[in-house]
């Protein structure tokens, strides 16, 4: 399976990004948005189970940012508004079974199937 993003960019505060990772294959299971903070650990930002579409979302970005999922072609979304300087990071796209998925964290990132990461920064 292989995952590729796009749509990351430089933005001011209060614009908006939309993030697009087009899978290979993979309709089934759990995809979501993690980002990576210089010096930090990555931290899931979104989750979209695909057998319902059910939707979660870190605290800092609910209202702001929606996941959604293109089950005709396989691509994932992060529609992000209202962007903070604080959400400038990479972000990474990710695919795994749910069982691997503990909320917005993965229990082994081993187990997934990862996007190469998009720069989004917001000044």
């Amino acid at each position: 399976v292989q995952l590729v993003e796009s749509g990351g960019g430089s933005v001011q505060a209060g614009g908006s990004l939309r993030l697009s990772c087009e899978a290979s294959r993979y309709g089934r299971g759990c995809m979501g948005w993690f980002r990576d903070f210089p010096g930090k650990e990555r931290t899931g930002v979104a989750k979209i189970v695909s057998e319902d579409e059910s939707t979660s979302y870190i605290d800092s970005v609910k209202g702001r940012f929606t996941i959604s999922k293109d089950n005709a072609d396989n691509i994932l979304y992060l529609q992000m508004n209202n962007l903070k300087p604080e959400d400038t990071a990479v972000y990474y796209c990710a695919a795994a079974r749910c069982f691997i998925w503990d909320g917005l964290r993965l229990r082994d990132e081993a187990f997934a199937y990862w996007g190469q990461g998009t720069q989004v920064t917001v000044s």
